[in-house]
């Protein structure tokens, strides 16, 4: 049910039990979270959130995708869709929201435009909606240029965990080709 996509650099999969300790130490960085709550997720919390990836796919036909170095078969981060029923307003309830996030050493190295590329090419093929969301924290930078190049543009202003954020969205079968 869950598709394998491959890039020239990496290989975009469905979880497997055997990622969770490696998931696990990249929901404890303190760098990777900074923009994500902020607080690195115990061992527990990371245990719960993996768990609930396959019952996105389950329930919604979508959900994030392991991502994996193919040169070294490390599991090195997380892409995908999701739909949280965050308490936002305006709300992307009911839209796929798009996130990516990455271990400290896999930054810096383009994986999270080279992944999304992928996944949205699957979106844009078999998603649900007329559009994609996400929701970025207003100084993280790093991936608000990152949505920019994927094609997402900001359409309005909220708070989520007490942060101003940006909440953008891209029309389902828009160009993907960035600048």
């Amino acid at each position: 049910m869950i598709p394998t996509l491959t890039t020239a650099r990496l290989l975009l999969r469905p979880h497997r039990t055997e990622d969770f300790e490696a998931y696990a130490v990249l929901w404890a960085e303190p760098d990777v979270v900074r923009f994500i709550g902020g607080v690195p997720f115990s061992r527990e919390a990371a245990w719960s959130r993996f768990l609930r990836l396959p019952g996105l796919w389950q329930f919604l036909g979508y959900g994030s995708f392991a991502v994996e170095e193919r040169a070294s078969g490390a599991f090195v981060g997380e892409v995908g869709f999701h739909d949280f029923k965050r308490a936002l307003i305006p709300s992307i309830e009911g839209t796929m929201e798009a996130g990516w996030v990455f271990a400290g050493a896999a930054q810096g190295k383009r994986y999270a435009e080279e992944a999304m590329r992928a996944v949205l090419g699957w979106a844009d093929a078999h998603g649900t909606g007329s559009r994609l969301t996400c929701m970025i924290q207003n100084d993280h930078s790093a991936s608000l240029h990152i949505a920019g190049k994927l094609g997402f543009r900001r359409f309005a202003e909220s708070s989520y965990g007490g942060q101003p954020m940006a909440l953008l969205e891209r029309p389902r079968g828009a160009t993907n080709t960035g600048r």
